[in-house]
């Protein structure tokens, strides 16, 4: 993973009292350095002054103090796939909307992707993104460039000349580049510069007319599928061509047991490749469809319960390196069509961490992993200064209850968009503080 820093934020710099605040009786939970212990942590200047158990209950004179009661006190979330909408879609969602849902959803730091209209291709777009978000957003936005022209994967995009003006990586969004040559040289240029390309791996032939996993639930529905080997006959070109390149490779997003083994493979060779994992992949699966469900209509599509297993043990293992929600809005007219006719996507900022402790709950996996891969992680993977706890980093936290109950309602999602798969569903944790640079910019 990369560790060369990035932009500290894109929000706007306010000026910060000297006053400090003090974070008392918390659990303490620190991916970045295994600790989870009772304590404190002192916030001044927006970054962290000290923090440990000898702050339990301790608080410097005068400084603002905030009661944890014993909840979880961690860094913000870092969400490597955000479909923001804005410039060209904002009836589905703006910097704006998205940031409060991530605030709300314990994410302090959002990287938003290309599929825009126009698309993130140009520098001067790349600008536009980052005033709109110092103007407009509560949280942390960076920028993932397009590295095809028009995201039609035919030219490469000027990726050296985006990356100084501040894009993170380089993605060809929810298209898949099916021209090995243009793949080649994408990889080949982005090495010159230490850019981290992230390809969505999905055969554009194999796939063109599927609507969900292929297999006895879509023949069931009378539906057409997507073969699981859409997704690996990409992946496994795209290792060999990192093999040839040396160029540094994410895939976006797996959803396969083969998948898993084709990027254990590679990371067994020293490949630069790693890999992500959508919330929805982790937590549900083909059956969740049911009576034709559109708001479970997604790219890649839910696959068998088998396959959602491997993503979750792939996780334990450590081969999935990041988890992402893949927040990606879609307006009512576009979700309420018949299964085959209907827009993929669906949100999921707000409903990141409640979706991700059902893993904890359900005993499938440690809390540390799952904020290990939403934290520390993708901002080693990005370059980022954030998800750590420790003396001199910025005071980017979340507070959370990883116990209390409660039942999602979609209308009260503060996303623009309502298409969320976990609607109505019984969630056990919430985020009752999220803090960004030092402020809280949500509580509960």
């Amino acid at each position: 993973m990369n560790t060369t820093p990035s932009p500290l934020s894109k929000r706007p710099q306010r000026a910060h009292s000297d006053a400090a605040t003090a974070f008392i009786n918390a659990r303490i939970i620190d991916p970045a350095t295994d600790r989870d212990e009772a304590g404190g942590l002192i916030v001044r200047n927006g970054l962290i002054e000290d923090l440990g158990p000898h702050l339990r209950r301790n608080a410097p004179e005068g400084a603002t103090v905030v009661d944890c009661k014993g909840h979880v006190l961690a860094p913000g979330l870092i969400d490597a796939q955000v479909f923001a909408g804005e410039p060209g879609f904002e009836h589905r969602e703006t910097l704006k909307t998205a940031s409060h849902a991530a605030a709300a959803g314990g994410v302090t730091t959002m990287v938003v992707m290309p599929d825009t209209n126009p698309v993130i291709d140009q520098v001067a777009l790349v600008d536009f993104i980052q005033r709109r978000a110092r103007d407009n957003a509560i949280v942390h936005v960076h920028t993932m460039a397009a590295m095809t022209k028009g995201l039609n994967g035919e030219e490469m995009t000027e990726i050296g000349l985006l990356k100084r003006a501040g894009a993170i990586a380089f993605s060809n969004g929810k298209r898949s580049i099916a021209n090995t040559r243009v793949m080649r040289n994408v990889l080949l240029y982005s090495r010159d510069f230490g850019a981290l390309i992230v390809h969505h791996t999905e055969d554009p032939y194999l796939s063109a007319t599927g609507a969900m996993n292929s297999g006895e639930v879509a023949a069931r529905l009378g539906l057409s599928g997507i073969p699981k080997a859409s997704e690996t006959i990409i992946l496994e070109r795209d290792v060999r061509l990192v093999e040839m390149t040396s160029g540094r490779y994410h895939a976006a997003t797996i959803s396969t047991g083969d998948s898993l083994a084709v990027v254990r493979a590679a990371k067994a060779k020293r490949l630069p490749v790693t890999c992500g994992v959508t919330i929805n992949h982790l937590t549900l699966n083909e059956n969740d469809i049911g009576p034709y469900r559109t708001f479970f209509k997604m790219r890649p599509p839910l696959r068998a319960d088998a396959d959602r297993a491997a993503m979750v043990e792939g996780l334990a293992s450590g081969d999935i390196d990041i988890i992402v929600s893949s927040h990606d809005p879609q307006d009512a007219d576009d979700k309420r069509r018949p299964f085959a006719e209907a827009t993929d996507g669906a949100v999921g900022l707000e409903t990141l961490l409640p979706a991700a402790l059902r893993l904890h709950h359900s005993g499938e996996l440690p809390l540390m992993t799952i904020l290990r891969a939403l934290t520390i992680n993708p901002a080693k993977l990005l370059g980022l200064h954030s998800g750590r706890l420790a003396k001199g980093s910025i005071a980017d936290l979340i507070i959370f209850d990883p116990d209390e109950p409660w039942v999602l309602n979609k209308d009260q999602l503060r996303s623009r968009s309502k298409n969320s798969p976990f609607d109505e569903s019984k969630m056990q944790g919430r985020v009752t503080r999220t803090v960004v640079a030092g402020e809280t910019v949500y509580q509960r």
